[in-house]
């Protein structure tokens, strides 16, 4: 593999202050990617900026809800003048409270859908006009959007969850459709455990709604009898992907779900 395969390319990766985001923004930038890191927590993402630059890498940090259409244009906007334009957008940005079914509340309901679903539309939206301003002979423009395993399946404890990653499918989907013309292509990847910070506190509130008895059983029960791989994942696992769809190895291929969950959906 090409250890600078993503030279010249100016990406903007949102939800990229920690976990997974993170880990993609600093591989972004040793395979030679000028990034954007963008994230509601500024502190975070300049923390990982430094990390970067540290190394030699490129990279500014940005302070973004993604919900506010505003801070996504702006973000858009200190990428393009900072590094000239934009070639890839990664929708990383994500959150999960888990409830049982019984027990959802239209505010559990509205965050997640807000944040998982319509910050994902309002940055492929943002990006895309920024990318068709450059012209398509500038492309080929990769627009990233991440889904999870609960993009193809839902469980009972995070359907709200479920049902936004099921949307961020939709809109890789549709998208893909929208905008060949314009030569961006639309694809995503869907992680499944995965051992980020997120994660840990998932595993917390399933604790705290009776789920399971104790920290660290979630992870350990869905290894044991659902990932085939018989081990959850860490950011690592995932990177690889994030940067093969950012290349432009997957130029011939658009409205795409890559799933990198160790086996656990087959389909």
């Amino acid at each position: 593999m090409d250890k600078m395969r993503l030279e010249g390319k100016n990406c903007l990766i949102t939800g990229a202050a920690r976990g997974m985001g993170a880990a993609v923004a600093e591989h972004y930038a040793e395979q030679g990617a000028s990034v954007c890191v963008a994230d509601i927590n500024l502190e975070g993402c300049e923390e990982v900026v430094k990390r970067i630059t540290d190394k030699g890498g490129k990279a500014i940090a940005i302070q973004l809800n993604v919900t506010d259409r505003e801070q996504m244009q702006a973000a858009v906007q200190s990428t393009v003048e900072t590094f000239g334009s934009l070639n890839v957008m990664v929708n990383n940005a994500g959150i999960n409270k888990p409830l049982m079914f019984l027990d959802i509340t239209e505010e559990n309901w509205h965050q997640i859908m807000d944040v998982n679903a319509l910050g994902c539309l309002i940055g492929m939206q943002e990006a895309a006009k920024q990318m068709i301003n450059q012209g398509k002979e500038n492309g080929p423009y990769k627009i990233i959007n991440v889904g999870s395993i609960l993009s193809r399946q839902a469980f009972d404890d995070v359907v709200p969850y479920s049902c936004s990653k099921h949307a961020v499918l939709a809109m890789i989907n549709g998208g893909a459709k929208a905008l060949v013309d314009h030569n961006i292509t639309v694809n995503g990847y869907g992680p499944g455990v995965v051992r980020t910070e997120l994660w840990e506190q998932l595993d917390k509130d399933l604790v705290s709604i009776g789920k399971f008895d104790k920290q660290g059983q979630s992870m350990d029960q869905l290894a044991e009898k659902m990932i085939l791989m018989k081990r959850y994942s860490y950011p690592e696992d995932v990177v690889g992907t994030a940067s093969f769809l950012a290349s432009q190895e997957s130029d011939y291929m658009t409205g795409q779900l890559l799933m990198i969950d160790g086996g656990m959906i087959m389909q």
